[in-house]
């Protein structure tokens, strides 16, 4: 018999998974769980007693095994899950949490959260009415979510007599739609959760499925961290400043891997230093990684605040105010463009507004919608601005810098929840687009922008080549370093060589002879928040008063660097 010493250690070396229930509204996710809790005895002697007695049993069977979850009031009378509720147990091999979230289409927000931290997500189908349009949206916003599992379990199979034919037709329509979804390697199990048949042990009732129960699956599929430990980001959330011997930046490391000695960049002053201690309560520690919460202190002294992110300066965020982003609207109140929000991200909020609606998502076919406006609980991909940059990474390769929420900037309510996409280089129609893919030097923008004292950014004219031949001089005299474009580079190239340019540290100046939506959108999606656009009816008459009007839009976005501005160390 194992010893307390060796069963402790057992438990420490078992992996977590951290899975959620979804799909539409009654297709039996709370009783899954319940069942799933009961046949593998972790449910506690009076917490059975307290279901068997209850007064609500919707079941007809002698335990109503949704009551194992569903604990709110409201919850039990209208037979509907409202709030997330989480559960945990472990098999020998395993340990679980589970999220159990709602399946009706109001508490969307609420699914999203739950499903938000999982790793495996669990679409729950009614054998007798096949993938909702709740099932495909939930399917949707976990392959948003970047959850690497999707399994179907098609329930209530009881109900149909265990057929086959009518499990094989839901299970192709849902391989196809994943795959869809960029997930085409999928499982799909027939299940009763009522009775059990599937859950944790094989039924006799399906000997036409060859597959694993759902348990048996849950202990062998592969465990992937949610977690990047490559590039290593940091959100400041305070300063540590107990006496006047010590100043320490405390957050949670939200991806890669920071030690003492590592060189670390302070966005947004682009200063850089060492790492001089990693400081815990419990004493110092030789690394930190994700999701730990410890206080960093550095070998120089740099002016950080809360907001401000630490960061790999080998591996640089994309620094931006304008990004695309596919986001979830849970607001009753529709989406409004050009209004006025909060975007949370990190420990960093800033004022934004969604400039385009991009395309409502279908959710059916996973076509895009041409859209003025998003309704409750509709997905769209839109266009973001922020009034001050954002440090970030696309959500796919780092949740923790590529999540973001809007918040209603009177009331305080969570509006949307959203996901950075990968910044494109731009289309690929293009002849110069892989100028785009060049590998970078290894001099980093903040060093540039130390050296020349300045940002690097895009000035886009319409019908103003003279305006950019005066700027250009203006700039150059003032000691920038600068270059215009105008009917020296063709106009769909000018994007792609002001990002060039850009990257050397470099302002450029593009003239285009006439505003084609189709350039400006290119110059959007390759400079985002680079880009400073003056169109048509943008400047004064006058070339002289518009390139003050110019350098005076420069100056207010602080493109030019402070006299008192200090390098750090390494730069």
């Amino acid at each position: 018999m194992a010893s307390i010493e060796e069963l402790l250690s057992s438990n420490d070396t078992t992996g977590l998974l951290r899975f959620s229930t979804a799909g539409s509204v009654d297709d039996g996710k709370s009783t899954l769980i319940g069942r799933l809790l009961y046949d593998c005895k972790s449910v506690y002697e009076d917490q059975l007693d307290s279901v068997k007695n209850s007064r609500v049993n919707r079941s007809g069977r002698a335990i109503d095994f949704s009551l194992l979850t569903d604990g709110l009031k409201a919850e039990r009378e209208q037979g509907i899950t409202i709030d997330v509720a989480y559960r945990y147990f472990s098999t020998p091999r395993r340990k679980y949490i589970i999220a159990d979230t709602p399946g009706h289409e109001q508490y969307t927000r609420n699914m999203a959260t739950g499903a938000s931290t999982a790793s495996l997500a669990i679409i729950l189908i009614d054998a007798r009415k096949g993938l909702l349009p709740q099932s495909r949206r939930h399917a949707y916003i976990s392959a948003l979510l970047g959850i690497p599992h999707l399994v179907a379990a098609v329930n209530k199979m009881d109900l149909v007599d265990f057929s086959e034919e009518v499990f094989r037709a839901i299970e192709a329509e849902f391989s196809s739609f994943c795959a869809r979804l960029g997930r085409p390697a999928t499982l799909s199990i027939p299940i009763s959760a009522l009775d059990g048949d599937n859950v944790v042990n094989r039924s006799a009732r399906t000997p036409w499925h060859s597959g694993p129960p759902l348990l048996e699956y849950l202990e062998t599929v592969p465990i992937t961290s949610v977690h990047n430990y490559t590039h290593f980001r940091m959100p400041v959330q305070h300063v540590v400043r107990p006496d006047l011997d010590f100043r320490g930046f405390a957050g949670t490391v939200a991806s890669g891997v920071v030690k003492p000695g590592d060189r670390v960049m302070a966005l947004p002053s682009g200063r850089t230093s060492r790492v001089k201690e990693v400081v815990t309560h419990d004493g110092n520690l030789a690394e930190a990684f994700p999701p730990m919460a410890v206080c960093v202190t550095l070998e120089h002294e740099i002016d950080i605040s809360r907001g401000d992110m630490l960061v790999d300066p080998a591996r640089m965020p994309h620094v931006s105010r304008r990004f695309n982003a596919s986001i979830v609207w849970m607001s009753a109140a529709p989406l409004e463009v050009n209004r006025g929000y909060l975007l949370k991200h990190t420990s960093h909020q800033t004022a934004a507004q969604i400039t385009r609606i991009r395309h409502r998502v279908n959710v059916d076919d996973l076509s895009g919608q041409p859209a003025g406006h998003l309704e409750l609980n509709e997905i769209g991909a839109v266009t973001i601005e922020t009034t001050r940059p954002l440090y970030f990474d696309p959500y796919a390769a780092n949740r923790a810098t590529g999540g973001f929420i809007l918040i209603d900037p009177v009331t305080n309510a969570t509006l949307a929840a959203g996901m950075i996409e990968e910044q494109q280089a731009g289309p690929a129609r293009r002849p110069a687009a892989e100028i785009a893919r060049v590998e970078t030097g290894r001099v980093t923008a903040a060093e540039r922008i130390t050296r020349s004292r300045h940002q690097a950014v895009t000035v886009w004219l319409t019908a103003r080549a003279n305006v950019a031949w005066i700027l250009e001089r203006r700039l150059f005299d003032r000691g920038c370093l600068v270059q215009a474009l105008t009917d020296n580079v063709q106009t769909h190239l000018l994007p792609e060589a002001a990002r060039v340019l850009n990257g050397a540290g470099i302002i450029a100046i593009c003239s285009e002879a006439s505003q084609e939506a189709e350039d400006r959108a290119d110059a959007i999606m390759l400079l985002g928040g680079q880009l400073i656009e003056f169109g048509p009816d943008g400047l004064p008459p006058g070339d002289a008063a518009a390139v003050e009007h110019i350098l005076a839009e420069l100056e207010r976005r602080g493109v030019f660097l402070p006299d008192d501005f200090s390098s750090g160390e390494g730069i």
